[in-house]
């Protein structure tokens, strides 16, 4: 598993914008849970969506005016598992 996080820009004060609720819209499409935190949001995703999910989510958010997207990508499972690193 792969655990993507991503924060989208501009900031809104309050709610969220659409730039921001339709990219975790687009992760949630893919089958995922999507956390959403006051920054920005997470979600594991298998290694072989990764590349789709993060295309999706980075569309949406600026297809709907988002002017900045930041996306953090980092395997989970081998480092959870105990497997040494290569």
């Amino acid at each position: 598993m792969v655990l993507i996080e991503f924060t989208i820009e501009p900031f809104v004060e309050g709610q969220p914008g659409s730039h921001v609720t339709a990219a975790i819209d687009a992760a949630r499409a893919h089958g995922v849970g999507v956390e959403i935190g006051p920054f920005g949001s997470s979600c594991l995703v298998p290694a072989a969506q990764v590349g789709s999910l993060v295309a999706d989510v980075t569309n949406a958010a600026f297809v709907n005016g988002a002017t900045h997207v930041s996306v953090h990508a980092e395997r989970v499972d081998d480092v959870q598992s105990g497997a040494s690193e290569i």
